[in-house]
């Protein structure tokens, strides 16, 4: 008997103010973002998709989600794998970034993905430029989410 598929949760929460006519498009965008294991946080759309006051730019929006979810799945593999080859990361830091462009069915998608990790490692055993860049790719090539995505998705390591 095989195991059953891993499944994740996230709850997306909305309500309509009493004071939004709704119909106009004119209601708020903030939402409330629940994860399975409790953590809340605002959401909304984005401010660059929809206007103010319609947006909350303080809120985490999917776009940025999206690309965090992707950060943080390369980042989880880089950090195993780098642990197994002796190296001590000391900090890890990337300031990823996500484009959004039109595709040929005139739909708007976020096309490329771009990964800026900076690792700090402590300790004697310092990988190599090389080694850096066989971990990189191997922690992009192991990334769940990387994986599930048809967006281009790009590592840049800061060296």
């Amino acid at each position: 008997m095989s195991p059953s598929p891993h499944q994740y949760g996230a709850e997306v929460t909305w309500q309509r103010a009493a004071d939004e006519a709704f119909t106009d498009n004119r209601y708020s965008r903030r939402h409330r973002l629940t994860f399975d294991g409790g953590t809340v946080v605002a959401g909304s759309a984005s401010p660059g998709v929809v206007p103010l006051p319609m947006s909350d730019p303080a809120a985490v929006d999917p776009e940025e989600a999206f690309v965090a979810s992707i950060a943080a799945c390369h980042m989880l593999w880089f950090l195993s794998l780098a642990a197994a080859k002796g190296h001590v990361v000391d900090s890890y830091r990337d300031a990823a970034i996500g484009t959004m462009t039109k595709s040929t069915a005139g739909k708007l998608w976020i096309s490329t993905v771009t990964l800026r990790p900076e690792v700090r490692f402590g300790g004697e055993r310092q990988p190599s430029a090389a080694a850096l860049q066989r971990l990189h790719h191997r922690a992009h090539e192991e990334c769940f989410i990387a994986n599930s995505v048809k967006s281009e998705v790009k590592c840049e390591p800061v060296l």
